[in-house]
């Protein structure tokens, strides 16, 4: 489904990389050279007892810079007006909202959003949007908003629930696709609308945490077709977001589809961004629901949960991406599905029972097969530490072919 040509961006030289990232850190406030220009800022650069920040390997370093010149990215820089002392880095920002939102989600139009602390926090973002538009808008009473969503959704969608009092239908999936059971949707719904359920936020996998497995909002949707309720869509792309659309399946969701409103990536997953860099993506004419007019200091007002957040953390997911560029991702993501697909195939042959989504590079095997002295041994994951009925394994950049041949031979003597 994507379109190579609308999703292309070109890989940049590391100096064309440095070059664009030190030009943004001097078009921001210096806390050294123009401290009396910043005498009402609460911040300043990291401690130099501490960190050093005149150390000559930083002219060489542009993320370590960023982190030692401290930038403010407070508010979402999408929207018009932010604090002018940090323009430069917010100007990255923006860069790499588009690029995520334009090229790779296929909206044909620019968006909103934010580089998160991570991917819980970029959902529970989108469900404080959707709650409070269909508040706003259609004056619904938050228990008259549902949280519709997969058992294996992640746990962040219950925190979600349970901070912004909403109500939360969690639908069964088929224990051996981990499709959702049309059945079981069709019942949650007749529930909410037995319950005065007015509006409906669905809430989309784009890649589970342990499955990775893709939910199809096309098929929620037709359900909800039948139904009087409001409905907007929000794509957990945590972990698939990076990942889903460059692993040449037939099918990724993304905004084209009319009803998906807001997506969440995950940078320090699949990207090997530093932990903290998730991203809030949501169309526009959306995010003003909930900005926070008591923020009257800040400049552009703030519309994100966090407020203060570094911007060395979007500098460092818009560096990696630019590394790459649209080719050298595709080949990363293609490369980690192979050798995913070939750990599978080993799997198969001999009669392991496991669960692989197409295209994924997460391989999930039944717990009855795995001793829980190898599980140990080799950090496989369980779907639930008391009880694990999946283990699963990841194969992420440092997983190599021969690791997963020594998992493989330390299975083999227990099959049956």
């Amino acid at each position: 489904m994507t379109n190579p040509i609308n999703g292309h961006w070109p890989a940049l030289s590391k100096d064309q990389i440095k070059a664009r990232v030190f030009e943004a850190l001097n078009a921001n406030v210096s806390f050294t050279s123009q401290a009396s220009s910043v005498l009402g800022v609460p911040a300043s650069s990291l401690d130099p007892q501490v960190f050093y920040n005149d150390a000559p390997f930083l002219t060489d370093a542009p993320f370590l810079s960023a982190l030692v010149s401290n930038p403010n990215h407070i508010g979402c820089h999408t929207l018009g007006q932010s604090e002018p002392f940090f323009s430069g880095t917010h100007g990255i920002e923006r860069e790499l909202i588009d690029l995520c939102s334009q090229k790779i989600l296929q909206s044909n139009e620019p968006c909103d959003g934010y580089v998160a602390a991570g991917g819980t926090e970029a959902n529970i973002q989108a469900v404080w949007m959707h709650r409070n538009y269909f508040m706003h808008t259609l004056g619904c009473r938050s228990e008259e908003v549902v949280l519709l969503c997969s058992e294996d959704s992640h746990y962040s969608v219950y925190k979600a629930a349970n901070l912004l009092n909403v109500g939360i239908e969690v639908v069964r999936v088929d224990d051996e696709s981990r499709c959702i059971d049309d059945g079981a949707l069709n019942r949650c719904l007749h529930v909410m609308q037995a319950n005065g359920i007015k509006a409906v936020i669905v809430f989309c996998n784009m890649m589970t945490t342990m499955f990775g497995s893709v939910d199809d909002p096309r098929r929620y949707l037709a359900a909800l077709k039948a139904f009087d309720f409001a409905v907007h869509v929000h794509l957990d792309g945590a972990y698939g977001g990076f990942y889903q659309p460059f692993s040449g399946v037939a099918y990724s969701p993304d905004f084209r589809i009319d009803e998906v409103m807001s997506v969440t990536l995950d940078a320090h997953k699949m990207v090997q961004a530093p932990y903290g860099t998730g991203l809030f993506i949501c169309r526009k004419g959306l995010l003003h629901h909930t900005c926070t007019a008591e923020a009257s200091y800040v400049s552009g007002a703030d519309y994100t949960l966090s407020g203060s957040r570094s911007g060395a953390n979007a500098i460092a997911v818009w560096m990696i991406l630019m590394t790459y560029g649209r080719e050298g991702w595709t080949r990363k993501i293609s490369e980690l599905a192979n050798r995913a697909n070939q750990f599978a195939s080993s799997l198969e042959a001999l009669g392991v029972a496991h669960f692989r989504a197409d295209g994924s590079n997460i391989i999930t095997i039944r717990a009855h097969q795995v001793p829980h002295a190898v599980a140990r041994q080799y950090g496989l994951v369980p779907d639930h530490h008391e009880n694990p009925k999946w283990y699963k394994v990841v194969v992420m950049e440092h997983v190599k072919d021969e690791h997963l041949t020594q998992l493989k031979e330390a299975l083999t003597p227990h099959l049956k």
